[in-house]
């Protein structure tokens, strides 16, 4: 299966000691057990561990996919082999899917077919082209849908038995991991898990299998090729497949969501109300600042922290104002200052220079890990010159809405309290204090945001 990073000029090589002891464990099984020989491979440029390997089977060219566990970036929230029996169902259904050849049991490898293709629908050559892959998509995410329900729960998933549960679907999964990993007090995603949970859509019975993380496709030529990445599908309310395209749109563009949700209507009869997809946009935006809390406060090695940033608050900033549209809550825009130098500016610009002249020398994943490096220092040097004006700006907010001083190492606490304790009687206050605090966050790293760049959420109005 291909994935993003595809137009790529290649870097397979064939030399395995360059490889993790891990991998080099997988490969061999792979060609025992598979009897799939591995002549080459390349690494995807990109966090989480998957190779695209040139192979043969049976004397035959098969070029093949592997895709790895998350480690230490795992949200545990489905377990790693069910994406595989997700792909078996949708092959069996006659849905566009690679074949999944096994899984290694140690290291963990889902290995399956490299499908033709490229994801992001914002690469399509011309709006022509866009319009028809998009359209092909929500005629399959349609026939997704009509599978019967049973074939998910015959593979370990457990479908939703009342509108409650419909409603909530897997958020209780999302929020059991966020406590698990929770590090620092969190008000923002307190406040919308609140929200969701006081605001659950009461007459909904319908449930289907769903992609769950939606959008998640290759195409060409006008056509998907295959479904990707379905490590988040489980049975639910279809209309969370629809609001959860406009999650997958802030980071790539799909165009308009409106008519492709008419698309899916005309197709399979059924109109769903905008108030019901856009809380489930809420309830599938803030699966994503769930799952980076802990690490944009903890980040290991391998993260590459701006992105996690960038998703950590983009999709927070989703979630108030698809809240906010929904209830008619107007939202502020807060002053951002410009960056401006200090006495400590010297050293961050050299920083910056030095690891922007050594990613440009690099290739493949040696360049990925530079350029996440070069990145984060960016950051870091318009945090030093512009944070301290816009804390102590919001920190007057804050003061204001809770009615008293706070102490800078009290204050997240204090306000994550008044949010669990009168966050109901104060939702547009903290819907508008909120939004400043994604906007403000965001522009700290704009220079690096790159596709999260002034991304703006696809409002449905009432």
């Amino acid at each position: 299966m291909t994935r993003k990073n595809d137009a790529r000029k290649s870097n397979a090589v064939t030399d395995r000691s360059t490889l993790e002891p891990e991998w080099q464990r997988g490969f061999e099984w792979i060609e025992r057990e598979l009897g799939i020989r591995i002549h080459s491979f390349e690494r995807q440029a990109r966090w989480r561990p998957a190779f695209f390997c040139e192979a043969e089977k049976d004397g035959k060219p098969l070029p093949i996919y592997l895709r790895g566990e998350r480690g230490a970036l795992d949200h545990g929230v489905y377990p790693f082999e069910r994406e595989a029996q997700v792909f078996q169902v949708l092959e069996a259904e006659g849905l566009p899917a690679p074949h999944i050849y096994g899984v290694c049991p140690d290291p963990k490898i889902i290995v399956m077919d490299k499908m033709p293709g490229r994801p992001d629908l914002s690469t399509a050559v011309d709006e022509q082209e866009r319009v028809a892959v998009l359209n092909h998509f929500m005629d399959l995410l349609a026939d997704l849908h009509r599978i019967d329900p049973r074939r998910f729960e015959e593979i370990g998933y457990t479908r939703p038995k009342t509108p409650q549960a419909l409603g909530l679907s897997d958020l209780d999964r999302w929020e059991q991991s966020y406590r698990k990993g929770k590090k620092r007090p969190e008000p923002l995603i307190e406040f919308v898990n609140g929200w969701l949970r006081r605001n659950v859509p009461k007459d909904r019975d319908e449930a289907a299998c769903l992609q769950g993380d939606t959008g998640q496709f290759l195409f060409e030529n006008g056509r998907v090729t295959t479904f990707i990445d379905m490590e988040l599908a489980h049975i639910g309310d279809p209309a969370a497949d629809l609001a959860g395209l406009r999650g997958r749109d802030l980071a790539e563009p799909m165009g308009d969501l409106k008519a492709a949700y008419e698309r899916y209507f005309k197709r399979t009869g059924k109109r769903i109300p905008n108030s019901v997809i856009d809380y489930h946009t809420v309830r599938f935006n803030l699966a994503t600042p769930f799952t980076c809390a802990p690490l944009v406060v903890d980040p290991p090695d391998t993260v590459d922290l701006i992105q996690y940033l960038g998703w950590y608050w983009v999709w927070s900033r989703g979630c108030i104002e698809v809240m906010a549209d929904s209830m008619g809550v107007p939202l502020p825009v807060p002053n951002i200052p410009e960056p401006a130098k200090t006495f400590y500016s010297s050293g961050h610009d050299l920083l910056v220079r030095k690891l922007g002249q050594l990613r440009s020398a690099e290739e493949g994943f040696k360049r990925f890990e530079l350029d996440t490096t070069w990145r984060t220092a960016t950051y870091l040097s318009r945090v030093e010159s512009m944070a301290p004006e816009m804390d102590a700006e919001e920190a007057g907010e804050i003061d204001k809405l809770l009615g008293r001083k706070t102490k800078p190492l009290d204050r997240e606490a204090e306000l994550e309290r008044f949010v669990l304790e009168q966050g109901e009687k104060h939702e547009v206050a903290l819907m508008q204090l909120f939004q400043k605090r994604c906007l403000r966050q965001e522009a700290l790293y704009e220079p690096v945001a790159r596709e999260l760049k002034g991304v703006k959420t696809q409002l449905l109005g009432k």
